[in-house]
């Protein structure tokens, strides 16, 4: 996998702040971003998308997960997550919730590159399995298809 160059992980960043302002939230003010770059280079963004049942919420990173998927495209390298409550500069790290970070792992698997920015030049990495450790994916399921598939690539 090849690493980012800054330059890289700061458009990375620029598109995941273009993507948050597209966020529909009107129960909670606090808007989300995510780029998410897939191995062949590329980049699927979502926003986050309220729903007055909160249980159908879509986090900007599933957002942009589920849309390159529902494209063909299972394989992604690097993602970066910006948020800040509308109208604000952003005065913290936001980091993918949990069910985020299950559904990144299903396809980035423990190597995903993890971006989590204030701005294009004050942000932080981490690993997908710094963030979830113990992760489980296709390989922990018996018998999947997909694992077979990981096997051929």
């Amino acid at each position: 996998m090849t690493k980012l160059t800054l330059e890289e992980k700061q458009e990375l960043i620029r598109m995941a702040l273009k993507a948050r302002e597209s966020a529909y939230v009107p129960y909670s003010d606090f808007m989300v971003g995510a780029a998410l770059r897939a191995e062949d280079g590329r980049v699927f963004t979502g926003c986050n998308v309220e729903n007055a049942a909160f249980t159908p919420t879509s986090c900007a990173e599933r957002t942009a997960l589920f849309k390159a998927v529902s494209e063909g495209v299972t394989k992604f390298t690097d993602i970066a997550v910006v948020g800040s409550r509308r109208g604000e500069i952003n005065q913290q790290i936001t980091s993918p919730c949990g069910v985020c970070r299950q559904a990144l792992f299903e396809f980035g698997g423990p190597e995903l590159n993890v971006i989590m920015a204030k701005t294009p030049d004050d942000f932080m990495e981490r690993s997908m399995d710094e963030l979830l450790p113990f992760g489980f994916g296709p390989s922990n399921v018996a018998g999947n298809q997909a694992v077979e598939d990981e096997k051929e690539d």
